[in-house]
C-alpha cells in the first residue's frame, strides 16, 4: 500500500506454468496476454482466460503481429544463426514487456509482474539485471510503471507450492513452444513434463468436462 491507497497491479500472463503461478499467488487486478504472433496463441489464450475466470481476474488479450520479426519454435521458422536455443526470438521478452506495459498504463496499473524464475537466468533477458534495467526504464519514461519478478529467485517447482496452484489448474499451463496442441518435443514440453514429474502430479489430465483442451 502507498498511503491509503491499493496500488494497482497487473501480470503478464502467457498462459504457462509460471504466470499461473504468479497469477494464484499474487492476484493481479489485471491480466494480460499478448497474442504477437506466436504459433501457439491460441491455447495460451485459453489456458490464460480459464485462469483468471477461476480467479475472477479481469482478463485483456492484445492482438499485436509481430510474426515478421521473430524466429525459431516460436514463430515456425528456422532458428537464426545467432540464436543460443531453437525457441530464440530475438528481443522477446523486451518486447513483450513494453507491449503488456503500453496496455497496464492505460488500465492504472502502478506495477507490473512477469513470470521470470531462476531457470530463465539462461538468458540475458531472463536475469535480475534485465528486470532492474527494464523497470528503471519504464519508471523512467511517463507513467513511472515498475516491473517485478516475484518469482525470480525460484525454480518453477518452487513457485507452484509456493502459489498452492492444485494439479487441476496448473495442468490447464500451455508450455509448448511451437503448436496450440503440446508437441511433446521441445524445451517449453519438456519443462511442463519435468516439472509435473518433480510436483508428483500426472501429466495427462483429462480436462474435458471443465471445457479445456486435455493435454495429451
Amino acid at each position: 500500500m502507498e498511503g491509503n491507497e491499493l496500488v494497482k497491479s497487473a501480470l503478464l500472463l502467457s498462459g504457462g506454468m509460471d504466470s499461473i503461478a504468479i497469477a494464484w499467488w499474487k492476484k493481479p487486478d489485471f491480466a494480460i496476454t499478448l497474442n504477437y504472433g506466436q504459433k501457439a496463441a491460441a491455447a495460451e489464450k485459453m489456458a490464460a482466460a480459464a485462469v483468471c475466470a477461476e480467479l475472477g481476474i479481469t482478463h485483456y488479450v492484445v492482438d499485436v503481429d509481430c510474426s515478421a520479426l521473430g524466429s525459431g519454435d516460436m514463430a515456425g521458422s528456422s532458428a537464426l544463426t545467432a540464436a543460443p536455443a531453437s525457441d530464440w526470438w530475438p528481443y522477446r521478452n523486451q518486447m513483450l514487456v513494453t507491449l503488456a506495459a503500453m496496455k497496464a498504463i492505460v488500465l492504472g496499473a502502478e506495477v507490473l509482474y512477469i513470470g521470470t524464475v531462476s531457470s530463465d537466468e539462461n538468458h540475458r533477458d531472463g536475469t535480475k539485471r534485465f528486470v532492474e534495467l527494464i523497470s528503471e526504464l519504464l519508471s523512467y519514461q511517463e507513467g513511472a510503471l515498475r516491473v517485478e519478478a516475484p518469482a525470480i529467485s525460484l525454480s518453477t517447482v518452487e513457485l507452484v507450492k509456493l502459489a498452492e496452484v492444485s494439479p487441476g489448474v496448473i495442468a490447464w499451463a500451455h508450455s509448448c513452444h511451437k503448436a496450440n496442441l503440446p508437441c511433446g518435443d521441445c524445451r517449453g514440453c519438456n519443462k511442463y513434463d519435468a516439472s509435473m514429474f518433480e510436483l508428483g502430479y500426472a501429466c495427462h489430465v483429462d480436462q474435458s468436462d471443465e471445457g479445456h483442451s486435455a493435454r495429451s
